[in-house]
């Protein structure tokens, strides 16, 4: 099942916006040509809303557009034209992927049917971020149903709200997930960037496959608040871009400390400007480590991370040579299952019970669990719900085996794990192949990629890390990870930027102009 598109207000409106091209227009030309009055915000909803009406028939990229993004666009011209403030992101269209509530008439669905009702009236804080610095939300993005944490055995990028995600390089093959929608519509220019939320490789792999920048913040950085839950200890939501600049920027303006969300007692002292350091000569003089343990799964990827490794050396870095991870990492897999299965449960309870019982019936796990089974002609067809069964048997957050589980899975990925290789090599930051190029979608094998080895310590230690397009193989994207201690996530953009710079590795898709 997939939704219809509330294209109708803009698009009526729209006359001659399609004139002014939105195809990799990046976040810098959009600000300069709305102050030197070329195009109005109403008009770059009206062209991304069109551009949206063209492709994303193909794409499913798209569960729902703001139908009162036209109107919040008008009062953003007004607002400029009585008092230019030139913020970067001031009426600059922004999707968001659909597990994160706004206050607009668009239902928070986190591609489930028993979400279809939660139209919320409520900003997640990272929307009323984005909105105080004059971002328009254009609408919400498909995803891997429920963040893809419903199975094990799932289809990326589909869910029984928005249908199949399908990945702009080749309609054929998977977006990723979870923040598949997130990925294909920014890669395709359905908007300036978009937000994704990453658990566990949501934003980095779809970011890879579909050749945008993605970056995964350190856990706290970015509230949670009002976001679908997965693990209080791992999510995350992040930028989603067609370049470094386009996402630091994003990132400023919806980062930031929140009382609800107590993991972000820190973000307002990093500040909200992570463009200060972006820099071409950023990789000059620095030490980093090559996580050889991380590569070596795909011929043709190799050889796109030994000419990636080059960049950074001519960019003027150092490569250190890493072989195999800390011992200490050994089972930080398994440990992270439980940590996942026993948060899930519970963090998916506290989010329910704050929602309407009106418009959503379920309140426990255990309740979408019987939803799914009651709709299973639309929700379990192509996949079970294996994860949300073994979830329902957890103990909850007091279990000691859970807290056991939680502490070592952090000590053994963070302070054991990726400070000890930072440590032992004397190196700032860590590299590898996020992941192989994208995979046919396949409702009988499921998901068949290769690699991802490079996000999972800093996914379960909640350190930063930061996907860049290296290059194409056989016209699809592959990206380069690069890896943080916690709180470094302006040092990770930096030489994301200054490596950037020196590849020019980024490839658009092939579509039509918009």
């Amino acid at each position: 099942m997939r939704l219809p598109l509330l294209l109708a207000p803009a698009l009526l409106a729209a006359s001659p916006a399609h004139a002014y091209d939105v195809a990799e227009k990046s976040i810098d030309t959009l600000r300069a040509d709305l102050d030197a009055g070329r195009v109005t915000s109403a008009e770059l909803v009206a062209a991304y809303e069109a551009r949206i009406a063209q492709i994303d028939p193909q794409l499913h990229a798209v569960i729902a557009l703001n139908p009162r993004a036209l109107e919040q666009a008008r009062a953003a011209d007004a607002a400029r034209k009585a008092h230019p403030t030139h913020q970067p992101l001031e009426g600059i269209p922004i999707l968001i992927k659909d597990n994160i509530e706004s206050a607009d008439p668009v239902a928070t669905t986190a591609g489930s049917l028993a979400l279809a009702g939660n139209v919320t009236g409520r900003d997640a804080p990272l929307v009323a971020h984005l909105r105080a610095a004059g971002a328009i939300i254009l609408g919400k993005t498909n995803l891997s149903e429920w963040a893809n944490i419903r199975s094990n055995h799932s289809i990326s990028g589909w869910s029984a709200t928005g249908g199949q995600a399908r990945n702009p390089y080749d309609p054929r093959r998977s977006t990723c997930g979870s923040s598949a929608g997130s990925g294909a519509a920014a890669a395709a220019s359905f908007a300036a960037a978009a937000v994704g939320t990453e658990t566990d490789g949501s934003i980095t792999c779809p970011s890879a496959v579909n050749g945008l920048v993605g970056f995964k913040p350190t856990v706290g950085l970015v509230s949670r608040t009002h976001v679908v839950p997965i693990s209080h200890s791992q999510d995350t939501p992040g930028p989603m871009a067609r370049s470094v600049r386009d996402a630091a920027l994003l990132l400023g303006a919806m980062a930031g400390s929140d009382a609800a969300d107590p993991a972000t007692a820190r973000a307002d002292q990093l500040g909200h400007d992570f463009t200060r350091t972006l820099a071409p000569d950023a990789l000059k003089g620095v030490r980093i480590g090559v996580m050889r343990f991380a590569a070596g799964f795909h011929p043709e990827t190799d050889a796109l991370f030994e000419r990636a490794l080059a960049t950074l050396r001519a960019a003027g870095a150092t490569l250190v040579e890493i072989k195999a991870p800390p011992p200490a990492t050994a089972g930080v897999g398994e440990k992270e299952q439980l940590v996942l299965s026993t948060e899930l449960k519970a963090d998916m309870a506290s989010y329910l019970a704050s929602t309407d019982p009106a418009k959503v019936p379920s309140r426990t796990l255990a309740d979408l669990i019987a939803f799914n089974k009651a709709h299973a002609a639309q929700e379990l067809a192509l996949f079970g719900q294996d994860f949300f069964e073994d979830a329902e048997t957890t103990k909850g957050l007091a279990d000691p085996a859970y807290r056991t589980a939680a502490a070592q899975a952090k000590r053994s990925a963070g302070p054991e794990g990726i400070d000890r290789m930072l440590a032992d090599n004397k190196v700032t930051a860590l590299v590898a192949p996020t992941l192989g190029p994208a995979w046919l979608i396949d409702p009988v094998l499921k998901d068949n990629f290769v690699g991802g080895g490079a996000g999972g310590l800093a996914a379960v230690a909640g350190y930063p890390h930061l996907t860049v397009p290296m290059g194409q193989v056989d016209g699809l994207p592959v990206g380069l990870s690069i890896v943080g201690t916690a709180w470094d996530d302006a040092r990770v953009l930096a030489y994301g930027y200054a490596f950037e710079q020196a590849s020019h590795a980024r490839r658009a898709p092939a579509l039509p102009p918009g």
